[in-house]
């Protein structure tokens, strides 16, 4: 009989992402290799857009007892699941993107003229605020989350291991050594944080956390 898949999350999966791997005769060890707090501030000075390019960012805006406010302003944003958090709590979501480099194209293409807030963590890229900077884009940032790394080891061979930010990346390789495993990422960036350590990487089609498992089932489902 075929051995059993093992592969390692760097964040914990909900109960319906495990089952589908579970489905696949695949096992998961997880273990959250980031944490995220919301953070104190101000709702002031801001700009006429707002943009979001996590649902951290979002949960920690919507937790401000003025953030009402913000509702009548048009947001762009990063992500499809921050894109419906966002309309689901009644914003106007402009536009939103996969990726950060593609929300900056739009927003220095099309909507250069305009000026913008941008909710971000402590931890962010510098792709957005770059781009929007070299274009001479009105913007201003707001931190209203930190990320902190929680590296931990993890002693289990396995098969594959699931990034899905390069600061998880960041985390498990200050415990953890990567050799023959398969890397699945969520994204580019997050890729590219493991470009120095591995070439076995596949990366998901769309950033989210169902397409890195539909690769891992491509990938371990059916070589049983």
């Amino acid at each position: 009989m075929a051995k059993s898949i093992q592969i390692i999350a760097t964040k914990k999966l909900s109960a319906i992402q495990k089952q589908e791997l579970l489905k696949s005769n695949i096992g998961v060890i997880e273990a959250d290799f980031i944490e995220t707090h919301n953070k104190p501030f101000e709702l002031k000075d801001l700009n006429d857009n707002l943009i979001f390019t996590s649902q951290n960012a979002v949960h920690s805006v919507l937790s401000n007892p003025n953030s009402e406010k913000l509702k009548s302003k048009n947001v762009f944003c990063v992500g499809l699941k921050t894109k419906i958090l966002l309309s689901e709590n009644g914003f106007n979501v402009v536009a939103y993107t996969g990726y950060a480099a593609d929300l900056a194209e739009i927003i220095t293409l099309i909507y250069r003229n305009e000026s913008y807030t941008f909710f971000s963590g402590n931890l962010r890229r510098e792709t957005l605020p770059k781009a929007l900077q070299d274009a001479e884009v009105k913007m201003n940032e707001i931190q209203v989350y930190d990320t902190s790394l929680k590296p931990q080891k993890i002693s289990t061979a396995a098969d594959g291991i699931l990034f899905f930010s390069p600061s998880g990346v960041e985390s498990y390789l200050k415990e953890n050594t990567i050799k023959k495993e398969t890397c699945f990422c969520i994204g580019e960036t997050t890729a590219e944080a493991l470009h120095k350590i591995t070439k076995n990487i596949i990366i998901a089609d769309q950033p989210t956390v169902e397409d890195v498992i539909e690769d891992v089932i491509t990938e371990f489902g059916y070589k049983q």
